[in-house]
């Protein structure tokens, strides 16, 4: 999966913790980018078989789909951590690096980042 795939989960995983509901609008809006292009992934994540979109338009995860957002989005958050208080960067340029960080860093680099950060 490329980078703006896991973008995309990663965003539903969030909209749906703050509003339970998501739709392909929903995702438009909080990425601002247009509609057919959010249509266009749907449709990838939907065919690859990470997402189910229900006839009134609601995404659902599946467990393939969860798995692997919730990974990503736990990437998202310990990195921007890390970066906040071991680096001494701003929370909005920790939050941007670590959003490109966590799809580029290997397993056992962030594993030994996990490591660290519980340790402290």
């Amino acid at each position: 999966m490329y980078e703006s795939g896991e973008n995309y989960l990663e965003t539903v995983l969030i909209l749906k913790e703050k509003q339970g509901i998501v739709r392909s609008i929903d995702i438009a809006r909080a990425l601002n980018f247009s509609k057919p292009s959010v249509s266009r992934a749907v449709g990838i994540l939907k065919e690859d078989g990470y997402i189910i979109v229900e006839p009134n338009g609601e995404i659902e995860f599946t467990e393939k789909g969860r798995e692997r957002a919730e990974r990503i989005y736990e990437r998202h958050k310990l990195l921007t951590e890390f970066l906040k208080k071991v680096s001494g960067v701003e929370a909005r340029l920790a939050e941007e690096d670590a959003c490109k960080m966590e799809h580029i860093i290997s397993e056992e680099t962030f594993q030994g980042i996990k490591r660290f950060m519980n340790q402290r």
